[in-house]
């Protein structure tokens, strides 16, 4: 491999040793982005937050909407007995706030039913659709907190599940989605490439001096070091034997090494906090997801998925563990969890009737008016919905039961939202079913039901969320052009 110096039409010899090694840097830029610039300082300073366990936000979601008015109680206030599809979380009930009343109501263009509810689900945008099959709708609310609080994270943010070429529901920008991986083997090893997991202890964090107990606690020698001080050393060289015109583009290239090189700072940084950790953890336990035998292909898995309730449940528990496990390890502090399937079928969680096919039962169960759908269709569908709460209490369990010092639990220092990407199996798009557990950090008020006027985007509720992640955002989505735009664009009394 050869130079070529367009200034003085000579080559100047590239080692292979130094091509392979820039190979190797620019295929790690991906998992380099999502370092966290708060451990970047060179001097070695405390990172923000460090010592106070930081907030995580959630996303759990699951398809097909839910059966209303099994989903909230009749009015507001305490939440005294959970409706009968939350009647699972009753362990949790002082740490559920139900949100009820909101609703997405921008247009669509060139959509089915299903893709308009998935478009709008996180986004809240005021108009979503296809143009010349290429998708539009706007930033998703994970991926807007994950701006914020993934700078202090391996990974910016996390999106698993299953997905499909419907159910779209994270969106980096209007017209860039983000895609689910659907393989908790990969997922895993996304997770934890080049680590180890660890339970942070974030008293001894904050207890270390200066930083110094941080600096001392691991070697600098990642491959990712080795490629960058490869590549710099080889172009020094190489820069000597340049014209005027080849310089230049050497020093943006270098720049460009420059700015790799601090991501490599901050993530050598937190293999030292984390090997700090290795040796005096927190003082929780760390969630152990039991992952599938690698021999088995995906393909296989999710066909048990779709066909087998049994192995569906066991799926979503693996799932489930890893999204724990995530907030546990402090991998990321942002993740969505997509579940279930609208072609899933359900025998045996289904105990009415004699469909179990969940897309035929959303459409048999669904009406304009509740009293005039199918009511064994509808009796199946709580059956589903109640199915699903169970999965996700055992989540919100295992949080609960995660102690983080300083009396606080990881469920306190999360903010989960349990909901669906269509307000009921019809298509709905109004009063969607919104659960948030957890306590975020001490700034939500809960063991109530709040019920906000009909048609109040879910988009000021998003504007909220993203406050509390850091991200001071005066509007979101339609939460200020919505028709039925309301408080300003926020939602009062959550506190």
């Amino acid at each position: 491999m050869r130079v070529w110096n367009t200034s003085a039409n000579w080559t100047a010899p590239l080692t292979r040793r130094a091509a392979l090694r820039g190979a190797g840097a620019v295929l790690a830029l991906p998992f380099m982005e999502s370092w966290a610039h708060s451990l970047a300082k060179a001097a070695g300073q405390p990172t923000k937050g460090v010592g106070k366990p930081p907030l995580r936000f959630g996303i759990f979601t699951v398809t097909g909407g839910t059966v209303l008015e099994s989903w909230k109680m009749k009015q507001a206030g305490p939440l005294a007995q959970l409706p009968s599809i939350l009647r699972p979380l009753d362990f949790a009930k002082n740490d559920l706030l139900l949100v009820t009343g909101l609703a997405h109501t921008g247009g669509s263009e060139n959509l089915n039913g299903h893709e308009n509810c998935a478009y709008k689900h996180l986004t809240g945008a005021a108009k979503v659709g296809k143009v010349g099959g290429r998708r539009f709708a706007g930033v998703s609310v994970d991926q807007a907190a994950a701006r914020v609080a993934g700078a202090e994270t391996f990974l910016p943010s996390m999106e698993f599940g299953l997905s499909n070429h419907e159910t779209v529901y994270s969106f980096r920008s209007a017209d860039e989605p983000v895609p689910y991986e659907d393989d908790p083997r990969l997922v895993f090893d996304r997770m934890f490439r080049g680590r180890t997991p660890v339970v942070p202890n974030w008293q001894r964090r904050a207890a270390a001096a200066g930083g110094q107990a941080v600096r001392d606690s691991a070697p600098t020698d990642t491959y990712e070091r080795s490629v960058v001080d490869a590549v710099t050393e080889e172009a020094k060289t190489l820069r000597g034997k340049l014209g005027a015109a080849d310089k230049q583009k050497l020093d943006q290239y270098l720049d460009a090494v420059r700015s790799l090189e601090s991501r490599v700072e901050r993530f050598e940084a937190r293999l030292r906090l984390e090997a700090a950790d290795l040796k005096n953890p927190g003082p929780s336990k760390l969630v152990s997801p039991a992952l599938p035998d690698r021999k088995v292909p995906i393909h296989k898995l999710k066909d048990l998925v779709h066909r087998d309730p049994e192995k569906h449940a066991e799926y979503i528990r693996v799932m489930s563990d890893l999204w724990v496990l995530a907030f546990q390890t402090d991998t990321t502090r942002v993740a969505t969890l997509a579940v279930g399937d609208d072609g899933a079928q359900f025998p045996g969680v289904v105990t009415v009737g004699y469909e179990t096919h969940c897309h035929t039962l959303e459409h048999q169960g669904n009406a304009g008016r509740p009293e005039d759908a199918d009511p064994i269709s509808r009796e199946a569908l709580r059956q589903i919905h109640l199915w699903y709460t169970a999965l996700f209490a055992e989540a919100v369990r295992k949080m609960k039961a995660i102690d983080e010092g300083n009396g606080t639990t990881l469920l306190d220092n999360c903010v989960l939202m349990y909901t669906s990407y269509m307000a009921d199996g019809g298509h709905g798009t109004h009063d969607y079913p919104i659960l948030l557990a957890g306590k975020a950090g001490g700034t939500l008020k809960t063991g109530r039901q709040i019920d906000f006027p009909k048609n109040t985007p879910v988009s000021n509720l998003y504007v909220e969320l993203l406050d509390r992640m850091g991200a001071k955002v005066e509007q979101f989505g339609e939460s200020h052009t919505s028709k039925h735009q309301k408080f300003n664009g926020r939602l009062p009394g959550l506190v």
